[in-house]
Formats: structure tokens, sequence, C-alpha cells
């Protein structure tokens, strides 16, 4: 995935101002994500506006006479913002998607809202060089947005009944979880997700709320082989894809 555009079923992704393009985590997190119940939705750290688009098509197609989920997206970085509203101006839900400027520390001090659902592909490099652009270390570092942070955001703009879901690689997922239980959240639902069958998992995500619940886990395989999805992926991608 790349380049200045990325073309999806029912909307387009501009992304030559964004500092972090399309790609499989964000793409993941959206398809996978439960939205049912989910009225009011917080998207931090938004990029492109990816995961509210299709958080927003999910809504529509699953209760197009009901209610349907208002989003706001909350994103630090002036051009990530600006981009991503313009890409939801370009698409059929731009009434019910709302752009912020802010970092989510700022936006969680005015915020008045309890959210039904917070999603988040927050950036989770800690230790490792810092990119060229300061853009890009602030979409994939964790300075701007630490797992407190997030972790401090959630429990004060989710509802009592509110779930928070998040995709990390495998060390920042264990870590995520740990430190989610100091903040009374609770992981009750993980999908370890896998490249290939012979290579070990390289991303969880992640379902947390505040009520502890039975524990879920599954895998999803993304390629069978190279360049050939497995069953399993493309059934969670095929309103999205166009391919599919």
């Amino acid at each position: 995935m790349g380049g200045n555009l990325f073309r999806f079923k029912q909307f387009t992704i501009l992304q030559d101002r964004c500092a972090m393009k399309v790609g499989t985590d964000g793409t993941l997190l959206g398809a996978w994500v439960d939205i049912s119940g989910a009225e009011k939705i917080l998207d931090i750290g938004t990029g492109t506006g990816l995961i509210s688009l299709m958080l927003a098509q999910r809504s529509y197609q699953r209760c197009r006479t009901l209610s349907l989920a208002q989003i706001d997206a909350v994103e630090i970085d002036v051009n990530s913002s600006i981009q991503a509203r313009e890409n939801v101006e370009r698409s059929p839900w731009s009434d019910r998607i709302k752009i912020y400027n802010s970092s989510i520390q700022k936006y969680t001090e005015y915020c008045q809202k309890k959210y039904d659902l917070i999603v988040s592909n927050p950036p989770f490099f800690e230790n490792a060089s810092k990119a060229a652009k300061k853009a890009r270390t602030v979409a994939r570092h964790t300075d701007f947005l630490s797992q407190t942070d997030l972790l401090q955001a959630a429990v004060k703009l989710l509802s009592e009944t509110g779930k928070i879901a998040v995709i990390y690689p495998v060390e920042q997922a264990k870590n995520f979880m740990i430190k989610a239980r100091y903040f009374g959240l609770f992981c009750h639902k993980k999908i370890y997700v896998k490249p290939m069958p012979k290579i070990p998992t390289k991303r969880i995500l992640m379902e947390l709320s505040k009520n502890q619940l039975p524990p879920q886990e599954n895998t999803i395989i993304i390629e069978a082989t190279q360049y050939l999805y497995t069953p399993e992926f493309i059934a969670l991608i095929k309103d999205f894809y166009l391919k599919y």
C-alpha cells in the first residue's frame, strides 16, 4: 500500500500530505472492530481518516433505517488533519464525521462527551531512531501519544459500557494490556494477526472495556501464500477492497 491515492469501494483516500499512508494495520482495525450499539465513536490519531470512514460505511450498512453513528476524529498533525477533512468531505458520510486538529490530551480536557467506542491505530516506536520529518516522527513514535496517554483518555471519555479497540505489535500489546488493568480496563477480545501460516504473530487486535468479560481469542492469517489472501481475510475486507 502506498502512493498518493488509495481507492476503496465506497470512498477514496488522498494521502500526499499525510506522514502515515494507508496500511494493513488501520484497515484490519477498521474492518474488525465491533460497532454494534455504538452511536458515538472517537477515532484517536485518525491520520488520513481511514478508520473513521470505514466505520461510517459499516455503520450505514448495518442500520440504514436507524440512527447512525456520529464519529469524532482527533489528529495532532495539521497537514494530516486537513487531508482527513478533505477525505471526509469527498465521502458519502461527511455529515457524520468531524475532524479535530488537536492532541488527544488537549481534546480530553475540554470534551464533555462519553463515547460508546474509541478506536486507535496508535504509534508504537519508543527507542528507534527518529524520522527526518517531524510529522512522520509524530505519527510513528510514542512521544506525543504514549500508551498511558491513550488509556487516560479512554478512562475519561468512555461510557460505562463503552469499549476501546487498538492494534499493536506483540510486545507493545502485552504491555498495553498490563497497563490497562491499572486503569480499570480489561481486555476481553484478542485477535492474533499472522502475515502467513508459518510466520509468527506480528500484531494483536484488542478490545477492552471497564467490565471484566469472558475472554475471547482467535487468529487471523492474512496470506495463505505470497500475494494470495486467505478466505478469512477476504471476508473481513471484502466490503472495502476493490478487488473483492
